[in-house]
């Protein structure tokens, strides 16, 4: 037998080995081989998910994945081997591997390729993690020259298309790094690892680089932007259910400072008759900075917790608090955690107060860290958590805080994955103690599979400008297209720095780009207005009648009409993994003009928000800026072809493919809707649940057939997950103008038996916009199908 020699880059050497023809083992999953100094391992998770898994010949390590959660499940595939190539087919793709090259290549079934790694792309390099002999693991792929690809988590670099860079995949406030992409070729790479992640796109190869024991991956095929999500979900764990009133707004602020603050906000919105479901608890609630997240109220600030939180729910309203992973010295809490080490030795937030974060690796400093969260907070009644600082904050850092040793490891070994476990502790401790009230956590950083928590990402403590508000909208896009649907930002920006003035309110400038801001917040996940510096409440714009006030209410309501499409939209993303906050190219991925498109997006499949990125009214002079609204200017927004678009507010019918210019006076942000779209309209309210949807309006937007089903369920506990919600689906025959409302299916306890509906037909005599529509077939119906033409 003639032998080679081949070049390979192993253990940070390059060393010539000589290798011969190739053996493999079959598996039930898929194959092991041993090639280049390594143990490789292909297995099909699915028919459409493989996981790779390579490591250094002989070396003796264990890894349970924190994010994953799916288990192989039995699948059929057949295996050939042509020369050096072994190739595995299942009945939704094939997996080719190189016996000689270590090479893994991906291609569709027929015969197209979708992706490969590079030849000789796995390197381990040895290095020591403390005591602990490991790796430095990298794998480069090989991607097409122009191929788009999506994702990385949350990162605020105005970028969509995330080609072509070098960046350092590790969390931080503003940054949320999830070690995934995905293909516009409709494939997904998940690189299992929890460590900082040096991630590497360039002409010559694309990788990831972390410290690791193995390199570990898996490769999903979608098809699409959607089923790539679908991929990653059925990977990492599925959606559930927030409650109803979580989609209603939000005020918060750095900080409200009593108990009678506190409830005297709820009972201003409620007084001017402005909708409110949310309110938000900030810290010091406890007391002092040297006991600080005491998990209890400061008995001078807050003297009665119970009666404030039954105030508040007598005012329909509803109360988030903050809890943070640090502890100050003088908490009960720091002193259990010390004495059974379960503190991670470094200095954490705040500055100066001797505050370090708990082990949430560890399930048994979770129980504790839940016990008296419940006891001193949850008890109470309160209704949701924000979860501050869950990357966390790390002050005057040093490299030897990376030492620390965790219960999972060295903290440098686990570092992105402390959102994770922090706030899965509090998801499953919520479930255990009640099964009444949803967990909704509000949170400022995310891995992989943190959708399955109940998790809402925000981002993070960012400055007010122009340039900001822009980069949230690629940043929201990017991390909705790693898996995680729950994304929201502080309405306003958190730091007013660029704004002068002792009231940033006194300043038209940063006026202007709060209300363009709010305008943005109503069309993402949660719409929540909060921030330091200035107060954000809405009677500090004026009151009812005055320009800015009442562009404010104007976008408040029209997300309260809203929610039944929202609510119908999340529970597309709880059963069937879909996406909210949407990526153009996932609607029309035959629109390359959409591919790299940052400043638009659908919320939902039927709305085209195209978000007022850019001053156009007021000027920055003397610091304070000089107001001119004497004429009215427009945007330009491009509407993508494939479909043909109405202009939400207006109702004229345009056709996609081209840019059009949309005047955008100070209350208006540009929408449209696309033409099929079936909308559910709902009541004007001061909250989610003040009136039931027995008399909704449907809005249709005719040119094409359309589909929408309409959820219901109990609203706030997790009956639905044993069946208790019914769905209605509304059907649009374009080319008989009718529309078929079928028959209800499933049902819950206090579901209606009978309502109305008003079909309105959209179009340029009857715009609609965010006032009901004029004219429509009002008709009754009991659950039974019935078709309405027109």
């Amino acid at each position: 037998m003639k032998r080679k020699s081949v070049i390979v880059a192993l253990l940070g050497t390059i060393l010539v080995i000589p290798v011969s023809a190739q053996n493999y083992q079959k598996t039930a999953q898929g194959i092991k081989t041993r090639l280049q100094s390594m143990d490789v391992e292909v297995q099909f998770y699915s028919p459409s998910i493989v996981r790779v898994l390579k490591a250094p010949e002989g070396f003796v390590y264990r890894k349970e994945s924190l994010s994953v959660v799916k288990k192989p499940q039995d699948t059929r595939f057949t295996t050939t081997q042509q020369g050096d190539v072994v190739a595995m087919k299942s009945d939704k793709l094939e997996v080719d591997v190189n016996l000689k090259t270590g090479r893994v290549s991906y291609l569709d079934l027929k015969g197209n390729p979708l992706l490969t790694e590079k030849d000789y792309g796995t390197q381990f390099t040895p290095t020591v993690d403390v005591q602990k002999n490991t790796y430095t693991a990298r794998q480069a792929f090989l991607l097409d020259k122009d191929e788009p690809i999506y994702g990385l988590g949350q990162q605020q670099n105005n970028r969509l298309n995330q080609r072509g860079q070098q960046n350092v995949l590790k969390n931080g406030n503003t940054r949320v790094c999830i070690p995934f992409f995905q293909s516009i070729k409709g494939y997904g790479i998940f690189w299992d690892n929890y460590a900082s992640t040096l991630f590497t796109d360039n002409l010559q190869e694309t990788s990831f680089e972390s410290l690791a024991d193995c390199s570990d991956y898996y490769f999903m095929y979608g098809g699409s932007g959607d089923g790539v999500v679908a991929q990653m979900r059925d990977l990492t764990g599925q959606v559930p259910m927030l409650p109803l009133w979580t989609y209603g707004y939000w005020q918060s602020k750095e900080r409200y400072k009593t108990q009678d603050e506190l409830v005297g906000i709820v009972e201003k919105y409620r007084n001017l008759k402005v909708p409110l479901d949310g309110i938000v608890q900030d810290w010091q609630y406890w007391g002092r900075d040297s006991v600080w997240n005491a998990m209890s109220f400061d008995k001078k600030t807050y003297p009665d917790p119970k009666a404030m939180v039954e105030k508040i729910h007598n005012l329909k309203a509803h109360l988030m608090i903050v809890s943070w992973p640090g502890f100050g010295p003088l908490t009960t809490q720091y002193k259990e955690f010390e004495q059974k080490k379960m503190l991670i030795d470094f200095d954490t937030w705040p500055p100066n107060s001797g505050t370090k974060p708990y082990d949430p690796y560890n399930p048994e400093a979770r129980d504790i860290y839940w016990s008296y969260l419940n006891k001193g907070v949850f008890s109470y009644g309160t209704d949701a958590w924000w979860l501050d600082s869950s990357e966390p904050d790390h002050i005057n850092v040093k490299e030897k805080d990376f030492d620390q040793p965790t219960y999972l490891g060295t903290y440098r070994s686990v570092v992105n994955a402390f959102p994770l476990e922090h706030v899965k502790g509090v998801y499953e401790h919520q479930r255990a103690t009640t099964s009444d009230k949803r967990v909704c956590i509000l949170t400022r950083s995310a891995f992989a599979g943190q959708q399955r928590y109940g998790a809402n990402t925000w981002s993070g403590d960012i400055g007010a400008s122009w340039e900001t508000l822009q980069k949230q909208i690629p940043a929201a896009l990017n991390f909705s297209l790693s898996g995680n649907p729950y994304w929201n930002a502080d309405i306003g920006g958190f730091f007013l720095w660029n704004y002068q003035g002792s009231n940033a309110l006194k300043n038209n400038a940063y006026r202007e780009l709060y209300l363009r801001w709010i305008q943005f917040g109503a069309f993402t996940p949660m719409m929540r207005s909060h921030g330091t510096d200035a107060p954000r409440e809405i009677f500090n714009f004026g009151k009812h009648g005055d320009r800015d006030f009442d562009a404010i209410e104007k976008y408040i309501n029209l997300r309260y009409s809203l929610l039944p499409y929202l609510y119908s939209t999340a529970w597309g993303v709880s059963n069937r993994s879909e996406t909210i906050m949407r990526a153009l190219f996932m609607d029309f991925a035959n629109d390359k003009k959409v591919y790299d498109m940052t400043g638009e997006y659908m919320f939902g499949r039927s709305i085209l928000v195209a978000p007022v990125t850019e001053p156009m009214y007021v000027s920055k002079q003397d610091g304070k800026g000089v107001e001119d609204y004497s004429q009215v200017k427009s945007k330009t927004v491009y509407l993508p072809k494939g479909a043909e678009w109405f202009d939400f507010w207006t109702g004229e019918k345009l056709t996609g493919g081209q840019e059009v210019s949309k005047a955008a006076p100070i209350d208006i942000m540009p929408l449209y809707m696309k033409a099929g779209s079936i909308l559910p309209w709902g009541p004007k309210v001061q909250y989610a649940q003040e009136k039931k949807w027995d008399n909704l309006e449907i809005r249709v937007y005719p040119g094409a057939d359309g589909e929408f089903t309409l959820y219901e369920d109990e609203t706030d506990n997790y009956n639905y997950e044993k069946g208790a919600y019914s769905t209605i689906t509304f059907k649009w025959n374009d080319q008989s103008k009718t529309l078929s409302i079928n028959d209800r299916k499933g049902k819950f306890k206090g579901m209606m038996t009978s309502r109305k509906f008003n079909i309105v037909m959209v179009g340029k005599a009857n715009g609609c916009g965010d006032v009901p529509g004029k004219a429509g077939k009002t008709v009754a119906y009991n659950g039974k199908s019935l078709n309405v033409k027109f």
